[in-house]
């Protein structure tokens, strides 16, 4: 079972489960639309996620399962598939948010999750979208390279605008916030809306010109990402 309980003395854990992120922006970062957010979260025999009520903002566990999922539905894994897994995994390791604190890798069209086995510290992949049979490690590569996992299994970090990008979202960072470097990138948007240079405001935060010209395309005030996340 992936625990939050190890570090449970650290402030910032008790954040993950508080809802922080609208569903506008949510949709955003994960490159979908704000109906199929809504629609993942339904209560009915099709929903994908966990239950969210209407105009409820999600936690930062939750706002990570969907860009996993979002992340399945980009590798033609289907629904289907994808909720069988999550089901599977919530009730045999007993994890309400196991595409947060699984690694889910992909081989075939099946998905995996590794776990440890009892108390003797190893770890196996189980086949999680297919009664948890068991497989191979070596022959399973990652599936979502932009995720990095504490060793508990937790996702820690999301390199929100791919895995190349300094943008990333950690809630250990500004409450979770989109930051570059660890300067949130609403507030860089802010200082160059105010007529400030790329320049001026990389000096300010001690951050370099490259870096502050990725948060203004992540928000989408230079050109480069704009079809990319709106």
């Amino acid at each position: 079972m992936a625990t939050l309980s190890s570090n449970s003395a650290e402030p910032w854990r008790k954040r993950l489960h508080l809802p922080a992120y609208q569903v506008g922006e949510a949709a955003r970062y994960a490159q979908i639309s704000t109906q199929t957010v809504v629609a993942w979260h339904k209560v009915d025999q099709r929903r994908v996620l966990s239950e969210k009520g209407d105009g409820q903002r999600l936690s930062y566990l939750q706002l990570i399962e969907l860009a996993v999922v979002a992340g399945f539905r980009k590798a033609k894994i289907p629904l289907p598939e994808i909720r069988a897994a999550r089901e599977y995994v919530k009730h045999s390791l007993e994890s309400q948010h196991p595409f947060a604190e699984y690694q889910f890798k992909r081989y075939g069209k099946s998905l995996f999750t590794e776990f440890e086995e009892g108390k003797t510290g190893r770890k196996k992949l189980l086949k999680a979208n297919q009664a948890g049979q068991l497989a191979w490690k070596e022959i399973v590569g990652p599936l979502l390279k932009e995720f990095e996992y504490e060793p508990e299994g937790v996702a820690i970090r999301w390199h929100v605008a791919g895995p190349s990008s300094p943008i990333i979202i950690d809630p250990r960072l500004s409450f979770g916030t989109p930051t570059v470097k660890g300067v949130p990138t609403w507030i860089v948007k802010g200082r160059f809306d105010a007529g400030e240079s790329d320049s001026v405001i990389a000096d300010d935060f001690g951050i370099d010109v490259p870096a502050v010209r990725e948060a203004l395309k992540f928000e989408g005030v230079l050109p480069g990402q704009q079809q990319k996340w709106h």
